[in-house]
């Protein structure tokens, strides 16, 4: 049996989310994502994060910008534990932790406020990660 981590000791494992890892942590929600949960986290890759304008991840992650980058982060969580079976077949809507609605299409993969899943169910401890094709930002 695998024995299974939190949800970012899972994601340092992958080796595949340094950028998001980085930015989880310059915004202090470390904690948070080790917390009991249940919570459902989509992912961007490190290729995800490549995408954005030069320069945005190294100007998110200063300390003067730690809120907005905050507000991006949390963007990307949900509470609640929902595997991609769940919304298989279905259009959602729900909260954010950031209390911002999201956009969730399962009707023929499942996207994310448009960006795609590319690997569902990644179990954890406390909760699951999706991955996803791009950086989700908030409407504000």
């Amino acid at each position: 049996m695998v024995d299974l981590h939190d949800i970012v000791d899972t994601a340092v494992a992958a080796g595949s989310f340094k950028t998001l890892v980085a930015a989880v942590t310059a915004a202090d929600l470390v904690d948070t994502l080790k917390g009991t949960g249940p919570f459902t986290v989509f992912a961007p890759s490190d290729d995800a994060f490549a995408k954005l304008p030069a320069g945005t991840v190294d100007d998110l992650v200063k300390p003067e910008n730690k809120a907005k980058l905050a507000a991006i982060l949390t963007l990307h969580v949900m509470s609640g534990k929902v595997m991609a079976a769940d919304v298989a077949g279905n259009k959602l809507t729900p909260a954010s932790v950031n209390g911002e609605t999201l956009d969730v299409d399962g009707t023929n993969g499942v996207t994310v406020n448009g960006a795609h899943v590319t690997t569902a169910d990644i179990a954890c401890t406390n909760g699951v990660i999706h991955v996803i094709d791009a950086v989700l930002l908030p409407k504000a």
